[in-house]
């Protein structure tokens, strides 16, 4: 890369500000909601896990639901991985359609309890997902670190957080010289947003920022409203959901939803997002139907957060003490399961991605 350009994607400070150029200035007006300027929306291919789609497959259904992006956060859905041309080709099959593709895949912190080595090691696995990012046009590539395990681990999670910026600082020149951000992601309880935050700043925010996980941040005793205040600045990708907490037995018990089903303002959520973040595609990843309790009532609990409560716990309870509690989902009798969880989660994803369109003003379609 010369090195006016390599100057240019160190300045940058939203990498996905570049393919999604906002289409209109004026207000759009929905509801309640009035978003000054549009945003695009797509979905995270997580969503409709249980079809076992590949590329092609997912582009088609990204285009029936009128995206804007297609977040394909594994590795799985590609027939080939190190091939310039293959991935090329989706690119510009799915831009054909409209559609935007980024990418992702899982952990890069070789002693976190979700890496595996399919890729070889955690440096291998994160230049080949580099490579593959700049032959789809991708101009970030979504990474974890690992789930609330870890913060379990010798040494706990700040541990794992810097291990992970080894691996990120030891590529920084080569995600660089290719023009390719990375969007760590608050998975599945590992980091809370202001732990990830201390990741990106460590790591170099000038190349590496968030995957915001609305859904997530409930595991880590936070509003999402919160998670986005804390992250926002850094958000480059982000993998959406709406969530449904009431306090239970022992806590607090957590349901992720439909958008616009939960327990989470949405209207606020969707007004600060367009202030901190308004570049950044909102992807939409449903996950719903099951139930997970958050035992803060017993003190084994609190091993995992050895500080004590975290930044934001009070409003994570003050958000719990509106919810009402709702059972899990389960599959329709006589309907074979299989069948049943392909079926809920694209009604899922689609009325999510309706409820986008039409009540929060998001899209660029």
């Amino acid at each position: 890369m010369q090195k006016n350009t390599r100057r240019e994607f160190l300045k940058s400070t939203v990498a996905t500000g570049a393919g999604f150029a906002l289409l209109d200035p004026s207000p759009v007006a929905h509801g309640n909601l009035e978003l000054k300027k549009k945003i695009a929306l797509g979905y995270d291919n997580f969503a409709v896990r249980a079809m076992g789609w590949n590329a092609l497959n997912l582009i088609d259904y990204a285009a029936k639901l009128k995206c804007d992006t297609l977040f394909i956060t594994d590795f799985g859905p590609f027939e080939k991985l190190d091939d310039q041309n293959y991935l090329q080709d989706l690119s510009k099959k799915a831009a054909d359609r409209g559609v935007k593709i980024l990418l992702g895949s899982w952990s890069i912190c070789p002693t976190a309890r979700r890496f595996k080595k399919d890729w070889g090691n955690a440096d291998e696995h994160l230049k080949l997902g580099v490579r593959m990012a700049k032959a789809l046009g991708s101009p970030a590539f979504r990474v974890i670190l690992g789930d609330s395990g870890d913060r379990l681990s010798d040494g706990g999670i700040e541990a794992r957080i810097s291990d992970t910026v080894a691996v990120l600082k030891r590529n920084k020149t080569y995600c660089v010289d290719h023009g390719i951000k990375i969007a760590v992601e608050n998975h599945a309880g590992d980091m809370h947003s202001t732990e990830l935050v201390t990741l990106i700043e460590e790591a170099g925010s000038d190349f590496v920022g968030a995957n915001m996980d609305s859904g997530n941040a409930v595991w880590t005793l936070e509003d999402p409203v919160e998670n986005l205040r804390n992250l926002g600045k850094y958000a480059i990708t982000t993998s959406l959901r709406d969530t449904a907490l009431w306090e239970s037995e022992n806590g607090v018990t957590a349901q992720w939803t439909a958008m616009g089903e939960g327990t989470v303002d949405l209207k606020s959520y969707f007004e600060l997002y367009a202030k901190l973040c308004p570049n950044t595609a909102v992807n939409i990843e449903t996950i719903s139907g099951f139930n997970r309790e958050l035992r803060t009532k017993d003190k084994a609990f609190w091993k995992a957060w050895p500080k004590g409560e975290p930044t934001g716990y009070g409003k994570f309870l003050d958000l719990a003490k509106k919810g009402k509690p709702r059972k899990a989902w389960e599959a329709p009798k006589g309907v074979q399961k299989k069948k049943a969880d392909k079926d809920y989660q694209k009604s899922e994803i689609a009325r999510s991605i309706l409820y986008c369109k039409k009540n929060l003003g998001l899209g660029l379609k």
